[in-house]
């Protein structure tokens, strides 16, 4: 769709994890970009699902009920269960994350932390490329894209727990000169961003 549309980029930011990873390089290849500049940034990741982190959506709400796993899921202030420091699953124990401190590692967040998390990276690394001028392409994961639309559409804490992202369709925004947006549209038809946003709903429940 990008290729179609004759998208063009200057500089990539993605996250740390591997599907945001092979997502980025699938679309490069397809729009036959090489060497262009990539930019990794672990503040870009998924939001953190502490102690559910790895467990199936479905099991998990059969565990818990599904009203106990749709508020872990889209309350904006209620993490899920932390895991515990000694928990193998803590970031400290993957060597992606051995330049960060202890203390910025998260053991659990809601969607709030996720967008005081993807704050500094919006504002310190992403804003001055575009200020520069460089069109800029974002592969991240539904949180820290809902929390980059949160950032850009100053969207209330209650619409943004509403909004869904759906996979594989790139979202297009056009700011003006003092970098507020003045359009965004997902490419593709509506047909397909219909049938994927139903996907997301039904996501996470036990039947």
């Amino acid at each position: 769709m990008l290729r179609k549309e004759l998208f063009s980029f200057d500089l990539v930011f993605t996250s740390l994890l591997n599907r945001a990873i092979q997502t980025m390089k699938i679309c490069l290849k397809r729009m036959d970009i090489h060497d262009i500049p990539i930019q990794y940034d672990w503040r870009l990741n998924e939001r953190h699902y502490g102690a559910l982190q790895g467990l199936n959506k479905s099991e998990t709400a059969k565990k818990y009920g599904d009203e106990q796993v749709f508020l872990w899921r889209r309350s904006y202030e209620t993490p899920p269960p932390l895991l515990e420091l000694e928990d193998n699953r803590h970031p400290q124990f993957d060597k992606k994350y051995k330049n960060l401190q202890k203390s910025e590692m998260p053991r659990g967040e809601c969607l709030k932390d996720t967008v005081k998390r993807v704050m500094p990276s919006w504002q310190d690394t992403i804003l001055p490329e575009i200020i520069s001028g460089k069109k800029i392409l974002i592969v991240a994961h539904g949180n820290s894209l809902r929390a980059l639309i949160k950032i850009l559409d100053q969207t209330s804490d209650e619409d943004i727990i509403k909004l869904n992202i759906p996979t594989g369709i790139p979202l297009v925004y056009e700011l003006d000169k003092k970098l507020s947006p003045t359009k965004n549209y997902y490419l593709g038809n509506s047909s397909d961003l219909q049938e994927k946003l139903a996907n997301i709903v039904s996501q996470g429940k036990s039947n």
